[in-house]
């Protein structure tokens, strides 16, 4: 198990990109959560497998369907246990 701390830009609040993301973070297995960024950006603290990583940082690239990414930075992030995926208040 791996965890990435994401950081998502662009057109990425109000936009239901949390919600989405939490459905694809689920949909994939990974464990973690997301939450806006008063700055504007979405952050999300992710933790699977190296293929599921892969996959919701793909995911977090195209975005929910009125979003529009416009980028995706991954770092390293403490390891950590979750108990599923959530969607958390702003920051």
């Amino acid at each position: 198990m791996i965890t990435r701390n994401l950081r998502i830009t662009g057109r990425v609040q109000g936009v239901f990109y949390r919600d989405w993301f939490v459905e694809q973070a689920r949909g994939i297995g990974v464990a973690g959560w997301v939450r806006n960024r008063a700055d504007g950006s979405v952050e999300a603290v992710v933790s699977g497998s190296s293929e599921m990583i892969a996959a919701i940082v793909a995911k977090a690239h195209q975005g929910s369907p009125p979003s529009r990414v416009e980028g995706v930075e991954v770092s390293d992030a403490p390891e950590e246990v979750f108990d599923g995926f959530a969607k958390r208040a702003t920051v």
